[in-house]
């Protein structure tokens, strides 16, 4: 990280300039724990007009300066005032236990950032749109489903962490369900008898540069390209791969399907057309059945992760989404 804000996303900032997009580094609280968020502006913003705005949820793991930053960026330079925060528990937010990952806690941050954009000067209240990427598309799913003051969302890669913690990747782990809520049963009793806390996944400590040889030996598609985005390409040391083996027990429980019919909204949905995630973005995107404005882009030739990051597809995805907004909101 070479810059004072701390991203890493490529052609980041490195300074607030005159005339250009600029970023606020905010915090505020929600439901006792300290909120890490960055506010970006548009160029020339000023303060007594009223901009359109966008709360953009970050995935799983992930923080705010990495994808969802590059997306919020790309937001205010068309005139948006957008908010990419640290999840709860995460990040540089605060919350003990460190990488606790409850979905009502991912919900209630989408709401949070739009509780704090009602507050910020320039911003229309009446307007507020949200953006969630991977996991954080399934939570700004949900957040959407009842919050209408989101008048329009979006997502990218849409991951359904709920279903995938519960039945596994591709549906593959159903017959280890009752295994794995008994895994988080027994992390629970232990916090509670030795204050120790379990985890699940790999600790990221710092940056490790991946050979061809060490990637080929990770699963292809989703789980090596996310290994190389986040421990490599764009690693950031607040990004982390473990959530409390506790977590399970309320990650199993949720399913971004649920109450989709709740959203009325105008919903554009985009996933790589070779993702091999797509089925969660079609699934949600079926249910969605109560709102006649919904559109599902597929990114011809583009996996899950290089949604994030790679050309031609980012610049495909941020036109899609800066109009889209740009009409509904």
């Amino acid at each position: 990280m070479n810059n004072k804000f701390g991203l890493v996303y490529d052609n980041a900032l490195t300074e607030n300039k005159k005339g250009e997009v600029n970023i606020h580094a905010v915090k505020y609280m929600s439901r006792g724990v300290t909120i890490a968020a960055n506010v970006y502006t548009p160029a020339n913003y000023d303060e007594k007009k009223l901009y359109p705005a966008v709360t953009v949820a970050h995935p799983n793991g992930g923080v705010k300066e990495q994808v969802a930053g590059m997306f919020a960026q790309k937001l205010a330079e068309n005139g948006f005032i957008t908010i990419a925060a640290d999840a709860a528990y995460q990040g540089e937010s605060t919350g003990e236990p460190r990488n606790t990952d409850y979905p009502e806690n991912r919900i209630e941050d989408i709401q949070a950032m739009a509780d704090y954009l009602t507050t910020f000067s320039g911003v229309d209240g009446q307007r507020i749109g949200a953006l969630g990427i991977c996991g954080g598309g399934g939570y700004t799913i949900a957040a959407a489903s009842r919050d209408k003051r989101f008048k329009a969302v979006a997502t990218i890669s849409m991951f359904n962490s709920g279903r995938v913690r519960r039945n596994g990747f591709l549906d593959t782990q159903l017959d280890s369900i009752q295994e794995r809520l008994q895994q988080a049963s027994n992390a629970r009793v232990k916090r509670l008898e030795t204050g120790e806390i379990n985890y699940i996944g790999q600790y990221l400590a710092e940056q490790v540069h991946f050979t061809t040889e060490q990637l080929e030996q990770i699963p292809a598609g989703l789980y090596r390209e996310g290994t190389e985005y986040y421990a490599d390409k764009y690693y950031h040391p607040n990004s982390q791969s473990w959530y409390t083996a506790e977590s399970l027990q309320y990650l199993m429980s949720f399913d971004a399907e649920d109450r989709v019919d709740f959203i009325t909204q105008p919903l554009l949905m985009i996933a790589g057309k070779d993702a091999d995630t797509r089925y969660m973005t079609e699934a949600v995107f079926e249910k969605a059945i109560n709102t006649i404005q919904k559109e599902l882009f597929l990114i011809e030739g583009a996996s899950h992760i290089q949604t994030y990051w790679k050309e031609p597809y980012v610049t495909q995805e941020a036109k899609k989404v800066v109009e889209f907004f740009g009409k509904y909101l």
